[in-house]
């Protein structure tokens, strides 16, 4: 194989009450690439069509990742990289990631397989951090290996992946507005209390026991973020409208989807996820905000060749 096109899905991470370490894979959003292999070795993003971003492969995230990759398996061969984004920067749903784990993806495949999902992730963390200032993989991880992932450990690099109930959607509403991962990072506290603590990782047991048993009152109940949500929510305008809105209309729970400002409800159906499409929809129409509305069913595939 020669050359290759891939869907890079969204993702949602933190998923409330898991900061860093807990995130799930969206199924009709995301971006596309297509990968060619090249006689000439190196890296080089050849066409970038949706948003403004940099074709120097040291300042895209793509190309860094790529280029993490390729250093370690140096391969008798280039790559020549098309991005094709939907997914808007700063979005909160996984933009960078999408465009770091979509091409250590294919690349691989290119070079049939030599790489672990586990081990894309690496090299694919490389890439985020150029984005974020910092090497995390609660979105790298879901894009990768689909559906519900935890990152269980940074050094080693470890990632669990989490069953999803057959009937979760999910819908997200994304103002229009930019939200800096280093600056939803900078308002944050360097120390919490005990007690919230407490209440968080209980929240995190739970949850995770939820998904392996299909819950979904339990899923519901564990979908509270004591830690951040309280400080990144002023971010994010009329947050709480929308929160209580979701809740009213059947929501099982409601979070901010990474640093924001997208904003993610769950819910047990579709019935109910367009539901509260609608209703969150009216909030924000009285606003002069512009917003996006997307409802998805988890995708438990990941990445996909198209």
């Amino acid at each position: 194989m020669e050359t290759i096109k891939i869907f890079s899905p969204a993702t949602v991470a933190n998923v409330a009450c898991g900061f860093d370490v807990l995130g799930f894979c969206l199924d009709n959003v995301g971006d596309e690439m297509i990968i060619k292999k090249t006689t000439e070795k190196g890296i080089k993003i050849t066409k970038i069509e949706g948003y403004d971003l940099p074709y120097a492969t040291s300042k895209n995230v793509a190309g860094v990742a790529a280029l993490a990759l390729i250093e370690h398996a140096k391969p008798n061969c280039g790559f020549e990289i098309e991005i094709y984004k939907n997914i808007k920067p700063g979005s909160g749903i996984g933009s960078s990631s999408a465009s770091a784990s979509g091409v250590v993806f294919g690349i691989n495949e290119l070079l049939e397989k030599p790489y672990n999902k586990t081990q894309l992730t690496k090299f694919a963390m490389k890439g985020e951090a150029l984005a974020s200032g910092n090497e995390h993989a609660d979105n790298i991880a879901p894009g990768i290996f689909g559906g519900f992932t935890l990152v269980k450990s940074l050094e080693p690099l470890e990632i669990l992946e989490l069953p999803t109930p057959k009937n979760l959607y999910a819908t997200i509403i994304h103002p229009q507005i930019e939200v800096k991962t280093s600056e939803a990072r900078a308002i944050l506290p360097n120390e919490i209390p005990l007690k919230s603590g407490i209440t968080q990782w209980a929240n995190v047991g739970s949850l995770v026991h939820a998904l392996h048993t299909s819950n979904y009152e339990l899923l519901g109940k564990s979908l509270t973020d004591v830690v951040i949500e309280p400080y990144r929510k002023q971010l994010i305008p009329y947050f709480d409208d929308v929160k209580k809105e979701a809740i009213a209309n059947g929501a099982l729970g409601c979070g901010i989807s990474g640093s924001g400002p997208s904003i993610f409800i769950l819910s047990n159906g579709s019935n109910a996820a367009q539901k509260i499409a609608n209703a969150i929809d009216l909030v924000y129409s009285k606003t002069n905000i512009n917003f996006n509305i997307h409802i998805s069913k988890i995708n438990t595939q990941g990445i996909k060749i198209l």
